[in-house]
């Protein structure tokens, strides 16, 4: 971020067709509508989950009562790393952090009197992605929606898992095989369905700068698209179906450009690198959720505050989807109030600013233009090195990646510690423990509920289909067929997340972790 007033010097060899054009045009540094927000507002999700599907499903029904116009689901870590509620290494985290969902049951209840032909679901999944998508498929079956009436998203980012978030289960490779399954699965049969959110949101959680942020996601969206490739899938149509997951964090203006170079650099990688031609191929189109390693446990209703500011800088960035964390997130999961002023945040963002009625208001800012084109230029940078290191793959198996951003985060605990970095209620303006605020507690007895509904699940069901449906995915997995049908016929089965997550780590093995020095 320079230091000083920037001038027309800053932008001497700059060209405003090649670097901008017009919004909605290549490389869609304005956005990539013409009229962006002023012919549709971003959608407006707030991520939820938590205990049991039905309180989850109560929570859902009361966001989309409220303005909500798009579902973000939270898992629970058992159901993220494909363990059922009564494994061993499920105990103590059931119901925690997101829904425990074992089996199509819990899957059914979610989405409870929720028309999935009508709303927008995504899934914050990865290692057992492929599962939960075939649960919402078999789930929208049973509601009698077609396949081709369903919208949303499903993370599906396995690689980031390896970088900054630890949530894998399979080897890098044959992960990559899955994503490509469903990316194929997906081409044929939900033609209105996101086969995958590439994610920096966790990297720059995980404390990376911004232009890392940019330079690792990109990075791992240039494996899928390989791989999807290599695997003989058309550039031009899946490309189209690809989303990203950024996020918002505190430096304003920083994080607008962000947001405006990553589109023009994607766009640059789709056409020059893949050879893309289809305009919608070469976008791109993100969500964004405001930084959640920037709240504080201290003064928390400051928290309100940071959120507004980084909301406002993923709208002046052109972003798609947007979700406001809760001031409460440092300390629990949000509260229905905490959710509620969080949703309250975007509607003001959009109903009342003004920012929404003009298109790329920050366009020829000569601060922006330039921020915009050295993010751009340090994220080229980054790219460059790990394809001198072999690529993507080989770079996260020596470690290269998660090493760069363990230095990042290192230097950026230490500006903390040292009062260079200002977080004001923590290292400045303290003032005692702050205002107390009730925060959301999940009833300790939710486990042991949810235990006895997937054993019920398993004593009801037909062993013989469900030790069938489980073959064929072994079956699918060894031969190289599209694992998403195998597992949608189990799920069918009542077959459970971990009999299934199970059945695939008899054929692809763990990973486990290498040590970065």
């Amino acid at each position: 971020m320079p230091n000083n007033a920037c001038t027309p010097a800053d932008l001497v060899a700059w060209d405003p067709a090649t670097a901008l054009g017009e919004p909605g045009g290549y490389p869609f540094t304005r956005g990539i509508q013409p009229t962006m927000y002023r012919g549709r507002l971003w959608s407006m999700r707030q991520y939820a989950g938590f205990a049991s599907a039905e309180e989850s499903n109560e929570r859902y029904r009361y966001l989309l009562a409220n303005g909500v116009t798009g579902l973000s689901v939270a898992f629970d870590l058992p159901t993220q790393m494909g363990y059922d509620s009564d494994h061993p290494l499920a105990a103590g985290e059931v119901g925690r952090v997101g829904v425990a969902i074992d089996s199509i049951e819990d899957m059914a209840a979610l989405f409870d009197r929720i028309p999935l032909d009508r709303i927008s679901t995504s899934m914050t999944i990865n290692a057992t992605a492929i599962i939960l998508l075939a649960l919402y498929v078999a789930v929208a079956k049973r509601q009698g929606v077609g396949l081709t009436a369903l919208s949303g998203t499903v993370q599906n980012d396995i690689l980031k898992e390896y970088v900054a978030r630890g949530t894998y289960i399979y080897p890098p490779r044959p992960s990559l095989r899955i994503v490509t399954d469903i990316f194929a699965f997906c081409e044929r049969e939900l033609p209105n369905w996101n086969t995958i959110s590439i994610s920096g949101y966790h990297i720059r959680e995980a404390g990376s700068t911004a232009v890392q942020e940019v330079a690792f996601t990109f990075a791992h969206a240039i494996a899928y698209v390989q791989a999807a490739i290599d695997a003989g899938l058309d550039v031009n149509q899946f490309g189209q179906r690809l989303s990203f997951f950024f996020n918002a964090h505190n430096d304003f203006f920083e994080e607008i450009a962000k947001f405006r170079a990553a589109r023009r650099l994607w766009a640059r990688i789709m056409k020059d690198r893949f050879h893309a031609t289809n305009p919608r191929a070469q976008q791109l189109r993100f969500h964004t959720q405001t930084a959640g390693s920037t709240l504080t446990a201290q003064q928390p209703d400051s928290n309100i505050v940071r959120v507004a500011l980084q909301a406002l800088a993923a709208v002046l960035g052109g972003t798609q989807s947007l979700h406001c964390n809760g001031r409460d997130e440092a300390l629990a999961l949000p509260t229905e109030e905490s959710a509620r002023i969080a949703l309250r945040t975007q509607q003001i963002i959009a109903c009342e600013s003004g920012v929404a009625n003009t298109v790329d208001p920050v366009a020829g800012s000569y601060a922006i233009e330039k921020l915009t084109n050295d993010i751009e230029t340090g994220a080229d940078a980054i790219l460059a090195r790990v394809d001198r290191a072999g690529g993507t793959l080989t770079a996260i198996e020596t470690g290269l990646i998660q090493r760069e951003i363990q230095e990042s985060a290192y230097k950026a605990q230490l500006a903390v510690d040292s009062g260079a970095a200002i977080v004001v209620g923590v290292n400045r303006f303290a003032d005692g423990n702050g205002a107390a605020i009730e925060t959301l507690r999940i009833d300790p007895d939710v486990e042991r509920r949810q235990v006895e509904r997937v054993r019920a699940v398993r004593a009801g069901r037909s062993a013989d289909a469900h030790r069938s449906a489980l073959a064929g995915i072994v079956d699918a997995a060894r031969d190289g067929s599209n694992l998403v049908p195998a597992i949608i016929a189990a799920v069918e089965t009542r077959a459970t997340v971990g009999e299934i997550a199970d059945a695939m780590r008899v054929v692809f093995g763990e990973y486990a972790e290498t040590a970065t020095v």
